[in-house]
């Protein structure tokens, strides 16, 4: 209806003003008036003053002014003035995409991708049409890693032109690499019907022939897997997912083989593979938690469910592994802090917890009873160290730090060569820990020491006796073999001998900085073992030793005992 009023009153106005004109110049000022009615329409000039102007004029003249009429109301026009608005405004939109895509260019090659991307996101929001935008965009996200984002930039690269023939290449090399073999067979057929150049072409055939080896590929593993043959269906995927590393399905069939194969930490690479792969993945979290779980490592299987959860929180599965693996961890982390504190005692009932709380998993019963052996240790508990050290040693022959506790637990029990084939052992599967380099030389002088005087043995005392053991044994031995106790002279002169040892051994064992020395597997009274040689003080005779009271801490007698 708006054509019909417009072009009936474009008819009027043509009559009105060719009324005016002489006959001679009536039908070409009449199609000049009607061309441009919409723009007079819009000016300001006066009907009345535009008929007196055109009566006042010749021919010539009004052909002339007619013209100029209608340049001046087109250039005028708002219609007009809109129209040049907007092809300056998309001049302008033009001109910024193609300085963003320049910019993003050299930023490309200058390796600065992030940068170069910023400017490719700006021409793609610029002008959403351009395919150049979008596929060198793609570029940058696949020079950055991004496979995920790149791929449907290609795909938009393609439906703008579909015979952009290297887009869709690179589209169909990324579908093969993520194992969609018959999308990626489509794109290279394509290829070679859209007139390639002679590389894409070679290319083309190339990954076709490819693709068409992993679909036997494939076939072949599947078949093996319904077999039960998990060794075949390894070989088959190990070649598969060499062309296609980004196939979450076949990482998880890989995984589970693995698992089948008693190869866990195998089947745990593919399954985090999977899991970036894959979005939402929860299933294979839970299957990695569940596998350190099974190995012992409960503070890896937690962090692995709490990923389960993030991506669904109601997730029954998975939060009931997540209580379980979380009091486990309580327990553990409990027990050592404890051992930290040197709460030994405490520290055994909370591993003993550990035991209850998980005695299906053998490795959990294995470290709790390592743990529970070093407690022993420590406390000096050395028969219940070296049962408790020689079970795990059943289970695990070659752990050293059950050797080190069992080695710890024979030297406080004084069976030196016993300690010694421990540290020896651990040192086989450890050379370069100090702790048991450190501890073997000590059960070799210990040993050596052990050939000479024992000044434990002498009082008759555990080497981790206390000061108060010690002076109770040595008041007992002294008062027993004191020299005034025999007639007979030659049980005095044992007696003497025997009195001078337990006088030494009590000077020794009382003395905290003496004692260390000893039981480092040096004799402070024994002058070879003294560096720089010379004479011991502490070797005294019998003489020397008159005068001293047993029944003080130290020092000379006051008095002298007289026996009858």
């Amino acid at each position: 209806m708006a054509a019909v009023s417009l072009q009936g009153s474009s008819l009027i106005f043509t009559v009105i003003v060719t009324s005016w004109l002489p006959r001679r110049s009536f039908s070409l000022v009449a199609q000049i008036l009607h061309l441009t009615y919409a723009s007079f329409l819009a000016s300001t000039i006066s009907l009345w003053a535009f008929r007196v102007q055109i009566l006042n004029m010749d021919e010539h003249e009004t052909l002339l002014w007619a013209l100029g009429l209608w340049v001046d109301l087109w250039r005028t026009s708002p219609w007009t003035l809109g129209l040049q608005l907007d092809l300056c405004a998309e001049c302008g939109v033009n001109a910024d995409v193609e300085k963003h895509l320049e910019l993003g260019k050299k930023l490309l090659a200058a390796g600065q991708l992030a940068d170069a991307l910023s400017q490719f996101h700006a021409a793609v929001d610029g002008d959403p049409d351009n395919y150049i935008a979008y596929y060198r965009r793609a570029t940058v996200f696949l020079a950055m890693g991004k496979s995920k984002a790149a791929l449907p930039d290609l795909t938009k690269v393609i439906q703008l032109k579909m015979d952009f023939t290297a887009a869709r290449l690179q589209r169909g090399h990324l579908l093969l690499k993520q194992g969609k073999l018959d999308e990626a067979e489509d794109d290279f057929k394509k290829v070679l019907k859209s007139n390639p150049s002679e590389n894409e072409e070679k290319e083309a055939q190339s990954q076709l022939i490819k693709s068409d080896e992993m679909q036997r590929l494939r076939s072949q593993a599947l078949d093996a897997f319904e077999s039960a043959d998990y060794t075949a269906v390894i070989t088959f995927l190990n070649k598969i997912l060499e062309v296609c590393v980004w196939d979450a399905e076949l990482r998880e069939l890989r995984a589970e083989c693995f698992i089948k194969e008693g190869e866990p930490r195998k089947a745990i690479s593919d399954l985090k593979a999977a899991s970036k792969l894959k979005n939402d993945n929860t299933e294979a979290f839970l299957k990695i938690s569940t596998l350190y779980y099974q190995l012992g490592d409960h503070e890896l299987s937690l962090s692995e469910v709490r990923e389960c959860l993030k991506l669904d929180q109601d997730h029954k599965r998975c939060f009931a592994h997540y209580k379980q693996v979380k009091k486990l961890n309580k327990l553990i982390e409990s027990a050592e802090e404890l051992i930290r504190d040197g709460r030994y005692t405490d520290a055994t009932s909370k591993y003993e917890s550990v035991m209850k709380t998980e005695p299906n998993i053998a490795e959990y019963t294995l470290r709790s009873k390592e743990r529970i052996c070093h407690c022993f240790s420590k406390d000096e508990k050395p028969v219940e160290a070296i049962r408790v050290c020689s079970e795990v040693l059943q289970m695990e022959p070659d752990n050293v730090n059950a050797l080190k506790d069992r080695a710890e637990a024979y030297l406080i029990e004084e069976m030196y060569d016993e300690a010694i084939q421990d540290y020896e052992a651990a040192q086989e599967h450890n050379e370069n820990d100090q702790q048991v380099r450190e501890g073997l030389e000590k059960a070799q002088r210990l040993l050596k020491q052990s050939q000479k005087r024992d000044y434990y043995k002498i009082l008759g005392v555990k080497r981790n006796a206390k000061k108060q053991e010690i002076i109770k044994a040595y008041r007992k031995l002294a008062l027993q073999w004191h020299p005034d106790n025999f007639q007979n002279e030659e049980e005095k002169k044992k007696a003497e001998k025997k009195f001078i040892d337990i006088a030494a051994a009590k000077e020794v064992l009382s003395d905290p900085e003496m004692r260390k020395k000893f039981d480092d597997g040096e004799d402070p009274l024994d002058a070879e073992s003294q560096q720089g040689g010379g004479g011991n003080p502490f070797h005294r005779s019998w003489n020397s030793w008159q005068g001293f009271n047993p029944f003080s801490s130290g020092g000379p007698f006051r008095f002298k005992f007289h026996f009858n």
